[in-house]
């Protein structure tokens, strides 16, 4: 499924961010570029409001903006390593600096779930971490994320 969702243009390594909202926005620009986002703004509020409800801030610095929205007919996605952790309310309490952004349509549940589930497998693995974290460029993080 991370081969059909995921492109070099959906992945930023190395990211300058200090807030979750930065990261946030640059993925969601990212996602936007496709053309599969009909409504930036709805799409973003969707997310942010995802945010309030309950932390997104996994283990292991992860973090998972994510939301249903009525701004996509398809599950969309982005991944962005920023370059220092931002302090986030995670489960683990830990800071994050691996960010994977998901938006998927308030319809369908199948591929959002199997998408996570990929990604949690592939990255419950330390060395896969610390590959992601360390890769320049788009093409080293597609590599990494594709096992």
């Amino acid at each position: 499924m991370l081969n059909e969702v995921l492109d070099e243009t959906l992945v930023a390594p190395q990211v300058e961010a200090s807030a979750k909202e930065e990261i946030i926005d640059l993925l969601l620009d990212r996602v936007c570029a496709t053309g599969k986002v009909h409504d930036r703004d709805l799409a973003r509020a969707d997310i942010i409001a995802n945010e309030a409800r309950m932390s997104t801030g996994m283990q292991h610095g992860i973090a998972v903006p994510h939301a249903k929205s009525d701004a996509v007919d398809e599950l969309v996605a982005a991944v962005g390593v920023t370059r220092r952790p931002l302090r986030l309310a995670g489960l683990d309490g830990e800071e994050a600096q691996i960010f994977i952004l998901t938006l998927s349509p308030r319809s369908f549940t199948g591929p959002h779930i199997r998408f996570l589930a990929e990604i949690s497998r592939l990255l419950r693995h330390r060395h896969l971490r610390d590959a992601l974290i360390a890769a320049a460029t788009p093409a080293a993080m597609l590599e990494v994320l594709r096992g």
